[in-house]
């Protein structure tokens, strides 16, 4: 028998035929460093235009966050740092400063008034956070269950957080008021009071507490119906099939499942306890008998009162301290599990 003349031509190493150039049928060009089909790099014109275009891109990127980037580095990492360095100063009104390196620090340990406003500062902030991430999440829930005008009952909650703090703290002065306020009028129908809210130490944090959770917990309240709407709806429906009550549906499957949105809530809403000032200035200027004298008017006082403003910065620089590792905390305990 003759030999067939149609041989098969075996193909070379690149997975072409003989003498072929170029990639073979199915390679992808990735640009420059990158890998084509069969995972060899890629050069040439082809990888040049890929480099030109990321390039490109990235100085597109980069001219859209420059404007608040720059904002940023000037008005917030910009003052922050200044604040840093006039914590180790004797900083005068005149603009002369001394360098005293840990003196501010020093000196704080050992100020009674300083760990009595961080007392008060958290209590404050102990029951502050607790009363709004409550009414927001139950707000939040309602609304999640709620067809009939959601989108009016929404902007009705959210209104008290578009409201001026010193409005709304004269709003909760005067209902608060001892003779002629709307709460104690209304315990007098019930035959208690007249309770003094805003002059008793022991329920002072606790009214103010009150009235800055109704002005706050509005933005919350967003944040967790959004996460609410996020979850899928089969979820509970299978819940829901498995015989579980609301209440097991919402302890086992929603909370879960909120986790990452709730430590998110709670991490700001710590912060702005923390950072609480204008409402005590307006309502109680402090008293009590400094009952409640939050860190942030401690500093107001010892920068804009007294002029000492390389301890003042001090107050800052710890209160910064102070947020960063309870925010950590938090993270610890409730945020580890929520990536």
């Amino acid at each position: 028998m003759r030999k067939a003349a149609t041989d098969e031509v075996a193909p070379d190493e690149g997975g072409g035929l003989p003498g072929a150039s170029g990639p073979p049928p199915g390679a992808k060009d990735t640009g420059p460093g990158g890998r084509d089909g069969r995972g060899r790099p890629v050069t040439g014109a082809a990888g040049t235009r890929s480099r030109i275009m990321r390039r490109r891109e990235a100085l597109a990127g980069l001219a859209f966050v420059a404007p608040m980037l720059l904002l940023f580095i000037v008005f917030r990492f910009g003052p922050t740092l200044g604040a840093a360095f006039l914590s180790v100063t004797d900083y005068r009104l005149s603009g002369e400063w001394t360098f005293i390196g840990a003196g501010n620090y020093t000196r704080l340990l050992g100020d009674d008034l300083f760990w009595e406003s961080l007392g008060v500062t958290a209590v404050y902030t102990v029951l502050y956070v607790p009363m709004t991430v409550a009414l927001a999440l139950g707000t939040a829930v309602l609304l999640h269950r709620t067809l009939w005008m959601r989108g009016f009952f929404r902007g009705l909650f959210f209104l008290p957080y578009v409201t001026s703090i010193v409005l709304a703290a004269v709003i909760w002065k005067w209902i608060y008021e001892v003779q002629d306020g709307l709460l104690n009028a209304s315990l007098g129908v019930l035959g208690i009071g007249p309770v003094d809210f805003l002059g008793s130490e022991s329920l002072v944090l606790p009214s103010i507490a009150a009235a800055s959770a109704w002005k706050g917990f509005g933005y919350s309240m967003l944040i967790l119906l959004a996460g609410l709407q996020s979850i899928p709806r089969e979820v509970t429906e299978a819940a829901t099939i498995d015989g579980a009550s609301g209440w097991q549906r919402f302890r086992w499957v929603t909370l879960p499942l909120l986790r990452p949105v709730l430590f998110f809530v709670l991490v700001i809403e710590a912060i702005l306890g923390f950072q609480v000032f204008d409402a005590m200035y307006v309502m109680t200027a402090g008293g009590p008998v400094r009952a409640s004298y939050s860190l942030v008017y401690f500093l107001y006082d010892s920068g804009f009162k007294f002029f000492d403003f390389g301890y003042a910065s001090a107050v800052g620089l710890v209160l910064f301290l102070v947020v960063l590792v309870f925010s950590l905390i938090q993270r610890r305990l409730i945020g580890r599990d929520a990536d």
